[in-house]
């Protein structure tokens, strides 16, 4: 087993185990509708076993960015059919993070009210375009029946996606976002089916899995998850309570069958990262870098120590859009840019050379 030899993740074969992280950029402006260059920078990037889309946003209240893309009109989906269509033309396969921002937004982002499990605001601020930043507000404490609703958008913009053309979906559930906050006992004080205990605040999350499995099918189905990487005030520094959180939630999500299980941690071969994955029973991404870049080197052990069937990487792709083809012959890599990494044009985005151009 090797980084460059092929692996089937559910109902997904991969032509190698290569995966591109889900990568915020805001280039799809006020309208959250792909663009030109949005489809031509993943068409760029087909190369990779698998593209995870950056976040998108399943319902209105879900935007958490400015320029971020969205799956909820007819319009975002017709842009995301040609992103897809660009993607597989060139035999690359690809499928959509599905990201509700939770309470990591502002009105002015989504032009509703801002939601999460518990009515507790993070200690920071939120960029809400044109270069402004405003205080992260105090969410509204969505109610049963309103989780419940939120859940039913979750599944129509899994079946939207899939419409469009993608090969399925990834349900974010990691970086403090609401999938997160539903885990995390910081930002999750509730005293119903979805709070307290371990196992009520994993609830939601396998109930959200459970039901889009059932709508597009378990095998186009991934989850991502990050225990203990405490951002955005979803604070998990009990392993015991991580352990019996993210324990529970394994147990409810073995029996669907998911295609791929994505685990971002500081150490991805460690004793949580692989008791989950134990627990899990399915395909493991592995992705270690959020503080730190993933290097070849250390892709390359993951695979080979058979701590993962493949590897998530972020920036080397991203600066790569040929990162395969240099890896697997070892050739030198173009250095990132984060100057760029959040600007609105093709800057650091579908300029990078790729590695005929660079000789």
């Amino acid at each position: 087993m090797d980084l460059f030899s092929p692996v089937r993740l559910g109902d997904l074969q991969l032509a190698n185990r290569v995966v591109m992280a889900p990568l915020t950029r805001m280039r799809s402006g006020r309208a959250g509708i792909p663009r030109d260059i949005v489809v031509e920078h993943y068409e760029q990037r087909a190369g990779v076993g698998l593209i995870i889309t950056e976040g998108t946003f399943p319902n209105d209240e879900s935007r958490a960015f400015a320029g971020q893309p969205g799956i909820v009109t007819d319009e975002q989906a017709a842009g995301w059919r040609r992103v897809a269509d660009a993607v597989h033309a060139r035999g690359g396969r690809i499928v959509m993070q599905l990201m509700h921002g939770g309470r990591v937004s502002h009105p002015e982002l989504t032009g509703t009210r801002v939601v999460a499990p518990s009515a507790i605001a993070i200690d920071g601020e939120v960029h809400v375009g044109g270069g402004v930043k405003k205080p992260l507000p105090v969410p509204h404490a969505l109610t049963t029946e309103e989780a419940r609703a939120t859940l039913a958008d979750f599944v129509a913009a899994s079946e939207r996606a899939v419409d469009a053309g993608l090969d399925g979906v990834e349900l974010h559930g990691a970086n403090g976002y609401l999938l997160h906050e539903f885990l995390s006992p910081a930002s999750n004080r509730r005293d119903d089916v979805y709070g307290g205990s371990p196992e009520n605040r994993a609830r939601f999350v396998i109930e959200v899995a459970t039901a889009v499995a059932e709508a597009v099918g378990a095998g186009r189905v991934g989850l991502r998850i990050s225990p203990e990487h405490n951002i955005q005030d979803a604070l998990e520094t009990d392993r015991a309570d991580v352990l019996a959180t993210y324990g529970a939630l394994m147990d409810g999500l073995r029996p669907l069958g998911l295609a791929y299980l994505s685990v971002l941690h500081v150490e991805p071969a460690g004793d949580l990262v692989q008791e989950l994955r134990r627990r899990f029973g399915g395909p493991l991404i592995a992705n270690s870098g959020f503080g730190t870049v993933t290097t070849r080197a250390e892709a390359v052990q993951l695979i080979e120590a058979a701590h993962a069937e493949a590897v998530a990487v972020g920036r080397p792709v991203l600066a790569n859009p040929d990162l395969v083809e240099r890896w697997a012959g070892e050739h030198p890599e173009n250095p990132a840019d984060p100057a760029t990494f959040y600007a609105s044009g093709p800057e650091g985005y579908t300029d990078y050379p790729f590695l005929a151009a660079a000789r």
